[in-house]
């Protein structure tokens, strides 16, 4: 299914309003340490039937983001890309894949909708194709690096990546 997230963005600001929710503009709680609860967007991709159960629930605040595919997305896989140790056919076509992501600059490439009840967070998500291809690239990207031994005394990063 294609998604036209801008379209689906106004919508839902809208049908936010009509039902009286609070609505908090944040960031990505993604990388929270509240338990997250996450709605199945496969079997049930409507945003309706989620600020439902909010609403059921007591919520009065959802919080809001959205984020825009900018062209640094892709500059960065870009960076990444030039120090990878694919094969040349592999750099070549993440190249092609990522010169292609580039018609997306200034549409919108993830919703999300959430709501705290009960010490979790209830979260709703919805990514476009498109950018979900940005995300693989990225991973394949990620893995091609090879492993690096920690040196004596070095501390770890501690899982600070973030691809937000």
């Amino acid at each position: 299914m294609k998604l036209d997230l801008d379209h689906l963005r106004n919508e839902i600001e809208d049908e936010l309003k009509a039902r009286g929710f609070v609505v908090f503009r944040g960031h990505s709680r993604i990388a929270g340490s509240t338990p997250f609860v996450y709605w199945d967007t496969e079997q049930h991709p409507g945003y309706g039937a989620f600020l439902e159960t909010a609403a059921q629930a007591g919520a009065r605040l959802i919080v809001f983001h959205y984020r825009v595919f900018d062209a640094s997305y892709v500059e960065d896989a870009a960076e990444r890309l030039e120090t990878a140790e694919l094969p040349r056919d592999e750099q070549r076509s993440i190249e092609r894949r990522l010169n292609a992501l580039r018609d997306y600059e200034g549409f919108t490439c993830t919703i999300e909708l959430s709501y705290d009840y009960q010490g979790r967070v209830y979260y709703f998500s919805l990514r476009t194709e498109w950018y979900e291809d940005l995300l693989d690239i990225l991973d394949e990207l990620e893995a091609s690096y090879p492993e690096q031994e920690e040196e004596e005394g070095d501390e770890p990063l501690g899982g600070y990546f973030s691809r937000n």
